[in-house]
């Protein structure tokens, strides 16, 4: 019966990665379709989407039976009740991508991102497909250090979306306001996304730890002076 329980567990992380593999690939498909205008690449993300909601659901269900069966305690429980939040973000991720297609699609057969700012979405785009695989490989390693790497690549994230408004701001901004708000939108969703990517490693930081990954930055914080010292 124990061994039962605990390939639920281990089945209830095998559906998290299958998550995170499959909306990290959501959004690089996302983003090659709102580059190119590819309206059968975006219609795929979109649709596509419903087996992250299903996984997501069927999630839900089995942590829900298994805590009404085997009232889980101690770090069995925290796997659980980690993994149903975690599955949340993972499935708010996939909606994101999701925007990005319908996005793509609705601008179609124009390109809803004008040339000058194609370099900047392609960069955001990517490295949100390189956090959600970080993300992944933090679930399946339960690796405390790789997930708090996480919030400093998220940085780079943060840096980019500065860049994007920047460049709304400017003088020189001649594609009008339809596509300002295009692009406002799009650099949302990709910073939304890294965020979501984020939060599941932190998860996985309380899940190995018990405590929460801000607690424990400020822990290895030097004390003030040290620097000096």
């Amino acid at each position: 019966m124990r061994d039962a329980y605990h390939e639920e567990l281990d089945s209830i992380g095998d559906s998290l990665v299958e998550m995170a593999r499959l909306v990290g690939s959501a959004i690089g498909r996302a983003t090659t379709a709102i580059l190119d205008s590819d309206l059968k690449l975006a219609e795929s993300v979109i649709e596509a989407d419903a087996r992250v909601d299903e996984l997501q659901h069927d999630l839900e269900g089995r942590a829900i039976a298994l805590l009404a069966r085997q009232q889980p305690v101690a770090t069995d429980l925290r796997i659980v009740v980690t993994s149903l939040r975690m599955s949340a973000d993972l499935e708010r991720s996939g909606d994101l991508a999701q925007h990005v297609a319908k996005l793509a699609r609705l601008r179609f057969p124009e390109r809803a991102v004008p040339s000058d700012l194609h370099a900047t979405i392609l960069e955001m785009g990517q490295l949100a497909q390189r956090l959600m695989a970080k993300a992944a490989e933090v679930i399946i390693t339960k690796d405390v250090d790789l997930a708090m790497q996480l919030e400093t690549d998220d940085d780079e994230m943060d840096l980019l979306h500065r860049t994007l408004f920047r460049h709304l701001m400017e003088d020189r901004w001649k594609h009008g306001i339809e596509t300002a708000v295009d692009v406002t939108l799009l650099g949302r969703y990709y910073e939304r996304f890294a965020d979501h990517a984020v939060s599941v490693a932190k998860r996985v930081v309380f899940l190995v730890t018990g405590e929460h990954a801000d607690e424990l930055q400020q822990d290895v914080q030097p004390p003030t002076g040290a620097e000096g010292a």
